[in-house]
């Protein structure tokens, strides 16, 4: 495929936080993900990267995914994944952390005791 043709794959405009790794590097990365699609992506953050470094994604909800460096402009940098993605996974709701505690719980006096003198007094929210 020519630079050409992939100009015309569908990209999603969005903005989510993923995690970088670049190979030969120790450590992760914060960057700004500005677009994303089947086949690639456009990053944007504080790290010096060069064209044709091979790096790691982690996207939310699709996952660490390799690919390559296509092209740096400033503080932005484009990604080629190595396979393809769902990008729509992407703008799912992060899949919940698996807890059996509920986030608020009401007790059985709380809700059905009937309301005292120093009940009455505290302020409801």
């Amino acid at each position: 495929m020519t630079q050409i043709e992939n100009r015309q794959i569908a990209r999603d405009s969005l903005f989510l936080m993923a995690d970088l790794r670049i190979d030969g590097m120790d450590g992760e990365y914060r960057i700004k993900v500005r677009n994303l699609s089947a086949g690639g992506m456009m990053g944007e953050g504080g790290l010096q990267v060069v064209r044709g470094t091979l790096v790691a994604v982690n996207i939310r909800n699709v996952g660490w995914i390799s690919g390559t460096i296509a092209w740096v402009q400033e503080n932005r940098f484009g990604v080629a994944f190595t396979e393809e993605i769902d990008p729509k996974l992407a703008r799912s709701a992060a899949a919940p952390v698996a807890d059996d505690k509920p986030n608020f719980v009401r007790t059985y006096e709380a809700q059905y005791s009937p309301a005292t003198p120093e009940s009455r007094n505290l302020r409801k929210l």
